[in-house]
């Protein structure tokens, strides 16, 4: 955990380093992150080779987030009744038997595109409880006034683990056998879970005040999040906001590859376009903590959300490759400072008990619209065309980010870092 020291002479507390426990559960999730990287690219590249139909191939990223929307508030409820240490280690140690099931369908040429689905929805309950689990426990890592840095820390480790190692290592493993690339898949989670298991010690279950049949907690969750005047904008405006990105991404590409596009770049050159939010990523869980010191949690926060949504209307009205990588990095920045803040905020206003609950509602809300904002911005390119369903979801976005302003300043949210209080219930 960590502290300051005042030295004589010194005019200011120093501040010391976050620790090793939570340098543990860090090194544990890019692990983790790490096997999500290498799943996440060799999944598709394997159903390429299994089916040629869009609707099967689209139905793995349905398998992905499928399992948030009908596990995410059960998965709270057992992340604040147990260990949640423990409650990690079971779900990466699945996780391994999982891959290293499906390595060996591979390997012994059983594997198909309903198995592959059926895979990708029982390790997205897995992730479900792994997530939650570790999001509640930098609580118990770190202190308040540190969470800013603390959460930076783990989204820079969870892009870098993904994109920019996952991703390539994945190209690799599935020109050397797709059964090695879940293999080594399952021994990431392995490693995961072990480290967490040997190299973190201690009671990590929080004692509940409240009731005690699951039902009743999941009721409790939810209501408190319902009246909180400060949890509930947040979880409202990420909501609207994730809905209105994973349109207007689930259509990007349509703008961006082929000599048809408007951008005109090719199908090798995309995903470098996508490093760049990736970059953005890393730089802006890097100097979050330093802008929510300066400018106060609030304001650096809600200034961040409007920024990243205004820049995704510059590779619509300045469709060259430079706009688009400009403007995708800058989006990476952007959207990650106001995630990190916003993640701590919320870390600092639920109490210890709640919080896998809170954080299971919030996500079931925010990840089960997705596939809706992708269905929705699909039907609305079909019929009014890309820059239409690009200004949509700015808008909307916009409007997500107008009422966030309005709602925080009416709970009168104090905007200074690591001094935010519980926000009354309205």
């Amino acid at each position: 955990m960590t502290t300051t020291e005042t030295r004589p002479g010194q005019t200011k507390p120093r501040r010391v380093q976050l620790g090793r426990p939570f340098g543990v559960q860090l090194a544990s999730t890019g692990l983790a992150n790490l096997g999500d990287g290498i799943l996440g690219t060799l999944a598709p590249l394997l159903a390429l080779s299994l089916t040629s139909s869009p609707m099967l191939i689209s139905a793995l990223t349905a398998a992905t987030w499928l399992p948030w929307l009908l596990f995410g508030l059960v998965a709270g409820v057992i992340v604040d009744r147990v260990d949640r240490r423990r409650a990690q280690v079971a779900a990466l140690l699945a996780r391994a038997a999982l891959m290293g099931s499906a390595a060996w369908l591979t390997l012994v040429g059983l594997l198909s595109i309903p198995l592959l689905i059926a895979l990708l929805m029982l390790y997205g309950l897995t992730e479900v409880v792994a997530d939650l689990g570790a999001t509640a426990m930098v609580t118990d890592l770190v202190p308040p006034d540190r969470l800013p840095a603390a959460n930076g820390r783990v989204i820079g480790v969870q892009q870098v683990a993904n994109t920019f190692l996952g991703a390539p290592l994945a190209g690799v493993l599935i020109v050397l056998g797709a059964g090695l690339g879940f293999g080594v898949s399952a021994g990431l989670a392995a490693l995961a879970g072990l480290l967490l298991l040997v190299g973190l010690k201690g009671d990590f279950r929080r004692a509940s005040s409240g009731p005690t049949r699951p039902w009743a907690q999941v009721r409790e969750g939810l209501a408190f999040l319902v009246r909180h005047r400060v949890l509930r904008p947040l979880v409202i405006t990420g909501s609207v906001l994730n809905l209105a990105a994973s349109g207007y991404f689930a259509v990007f590409v349509l703008w961006v590859v082929g000599p048809e596009s408007a951008v005109g770049l090719t199908e090798t050159q995309y995903p470098l376009v996508m490093l760049g939010l990736a970059v953005g990523a890393v730089a802006g869980s890097l100097v979050a903590a330093a802008f929510d010191k300066r400018f106060g949690t609030v304001r650096t926060m809600i200034g961040a959300f409007i920024a990243s949504v205004l820049l995704m209307v510059a590779p619509v009205v300045w469709p060259t490759p430079v706009s688009l990588v400009l403007s995708c990095t800058l989006v990476g920045v952007t959207n990650t400072v106001g995630n990190v803040l916003s993640q701590s905020l919320r870390q600092r206003l639920v109490p210890g008990d709640l919080l896998g609950r809170i954080g299971g509602a919030g996500r079931t809300l925010s990840y089960g619209l997705m596939p809706l904002g992708a269905l929705l911005a699909g039907a609305l390119a079909e019929h009014a065309g890309l820059p239409v369903t690009f200004y949509a979801a700015v808008a909307l976005s916009l409007l997500a980010c107008g009422y966030l302003a309005l709602r925080l300043r009416a709970a009168d949210v104090p905007d200074q870092p690591a001094v935010v209080a519980a926000g009354a219930a309205s």
